[in-house]
C-alpha cells in the first residue's frame, strides 16, 4: 500500500481526537474520491460517510465561508444555508478557496474545521442514524471512523436543517 503524506490536518484531527478520548479508528486505504466508492472500502454505509462543502455564502452584507456537513447519501440545499447564515445566497467554494481554508483537496476534507474565517454547520439528520461517521482525514487515502456522539461533542457544530428534500 502507499505511504500516505500527512498535509497536517491528519495530525490535527488525532491529536484533538486524543485529547477529548474520542472512540475512533484509522484506515489507510487506496485513493478515493466518491463517497460511494470510499464507503465499499471502508466497509462503511454510504449514509455514515460525513461530507463536507466548503460554501460562500454572500449577500445581506455577509461574506462567509461555511463548512457543512451532511451524511454522504444526502445532497445539500445551498439556499438553506444561505438562509441560515443570514445571506441571500450560497455557491460552493473555488477549489483555491478551499485549499486556503481546509488544506486539503474536494474530497478530503475532514468534518472539523481549523480555520477561524471557516463557520462549520452540520445537518442533525447526520446524527440521527448511525453509531459511526466516517470521513476522509486529509487525504483521500486516509479515513477516520469515529463515535457520532464524539463527533458532535468534540466539533460542536451549529445545527441547521439544510438537506435537499424531494418536494422541493
Amino acid at each position: 500500500m502507499n505511504v500516505v503524506s500527512d498535509n497536517g490536518i491528519f495530525t490535527q484531527l488525532t491529536q484533538l481526537l486524543d485529547n477529548h478520548h474520542a472512540k475512533y479508528r484509522v484506515i489507510e486505504h487506496p485513493t478515493a474520491g466518491k463517497s460511494e466508492e470510499v464507503a465499499k472500502i471502508r466497509g462503511t454505509q454510504l449514509g455514515q460517510g460525513a461530507k463536507g462543502l466548503v460554501c460562500h455564502v454572500k449577500g445581506n452584507g455577509l461574506r462567509q465561508h461555511v463548512l457543512a456537513i451532511l451524511p454522504a447519501d444526502q445532497q445539500a440545499d445551498l439556499s438553506k444555508i444561505a438562509k441560515a447564515i443570514g445571506g441571500t445566497r450560497a455557491s460552493l467554494a473555488s477549489p483555491k478557496e478551499v485549499d486556503e481554508l481546509t488544506h486539503c483537496v474536494f474530497g478530503a476534507i475532514p468534518p472539523f474545521s481549523f480555520h477561524p474565517s471557516l463557520t462549520l454547520i452540520a445537518d442533525p439528520y447526520l446524527f440521527t442514524r448511525f453509531e459511526e461517521l466516517a470521513f476522509n482525514a486529509g487525504s483521500l487515502e486516509r479515513s477516520i471512523i469515529l463515535n457520532t456522539h464524539d463527533y458532535q461533542r468534540i466539533a460542536k457544530p451549529t445545527l441547521v436543517e439544510f438537506i435537499r428534500t424531494e418536494v422541493e
